[in-house]
C-alpha cells in the first residue's frame, strides 16, 4: 500500500468519530472498510436505480454516501454534486435552473436535523429513512416551485408587471423618483423597476435629469 494510503487510514481512524450535526457524534465507516463500504454503495445504486423510482433512489443513495463518510473533508459538498449528477441521469433537470445548493443552504438546520434522524442506528441497517426523504423531496418541491415563478414571470407575470410599471410611470405629474414608483409597485422587484425605467428611457418617453439620490425621472 502506498504511504498516501496509509496516512489516510491513520487520519480517517483520528475522524471516526464525528458530528455531522453539532449535536451528536457519528460514527463514520472506518477507513479499511470505507473502499469496500463505496463498492457496495455503487453496486446498490447501479441496481436500485434500474428498478426503482429515481426519485426514492437518488435521496437513499445520497443518505448512504453521507453515512459512509468517505472523504477527510467536503462529503457534503461532494454530496450535493453527486446529486446533481443523479438527477441529470434520470431526467430532473431542475439543477440548471435553480440552484439547488442554495435551497439546501437556506435551509441548513432542517437538513442536519433530518440527516441526524436518518442516519441514527445506520450502521445496524435499522435506521429510519423518513426523515430524510421528506427533507428530499421538500427540497425539490421549493426549487420546482421557483421554476414556477420564474417561468410566470417571463410568460405572464413579467409582462403584467411591465404593463403596471409603465402605467405608474404614466400617471406621474412631474419629476418623480425611483423610490416613487417602487412606492406604487411594492410587489414588483427593484431590478425590474430598474428595466423598464431604462427602457422608457431608451424610447424617448422619459430623462434622467440628476445623479445620486437627488435623480429625477422626467416625461416628455
Amino acid at each position: 500500500m502506498s504511504l498516501i494510503y496509509h496516512i489516510y487510514i491513520i487520519f480517517k481512524h483520528v475522524i471516526t468519530l464525528i458530528s455531522i450535526t453539532g449535536y451528536a457524534p457519528f460514527k463514520a465507516v472506518s477507513a479499511v472498510q470505507t473502499p469496500y463500504a463505496m463498492s457496495d454503495w455503487q453496486d446498490a445504486y447501479r441496481d436500485g436505480i434500474q428498478k426503482l423510482d429515481p426519485l426514492i433512489v437518488v435521496p437513499l443513495a445520497i443518505l448512504d454516501f453521507l453515512c459512509i463518510h468517505p472523504f477527510w473533508d467536503r462529503n457534503g459538498r461532494a454530496s450535493r454534486l453527486l446529486t446533481l449528477l443523479m438527477l441529470y441521469q434520470a431526467d430532473y433537470q431542475i439543477g440548471k435552473y435553480v440552484s439547488l445548493e442554495r435551497v439546501i443552504e437556506q435551509s441548513k438546520e432542517t437538513y442536519y436535523e433530518s440527516l441526524q434522524a436518518s442516519s441514527f442506528n445506520w450502521h445496524h441497517g435499522m435506521h429510519d429513512v423518513k426523515p430524510w426523504l421528506h427533507y428530499f423531496w421538500g427540497i425539490l418541491i421549493k426549487a420546482y416551485r421557483e421554476l414556477e415563478e420564474k417561468v410566470a414571470d417571463i410568460k405572464g407575470g413579467r409582462g403584467s408587471k411591465t404593463e403596471m410599471i409603465r402605467q405608474v410611470v404614466h400617471s406621474m405629474v412631474g419629476p418623480f423618483s425611483f423610490s416613487d414608483v417602487h412606492a406604487q409597485c411594492p410587489t414588483i422587484g427593484r431590478d425590474m423597476i430598474k428595466l423598464v425605467l431604462a427602457d422608457l428611457k431608451s424610447e424617448g418617453k422619459i430623462v434622467l435629469q440628476g445623479k445620486g439620490r437627488g435623480a429625477r425621472w422626467v416625461s416628455r
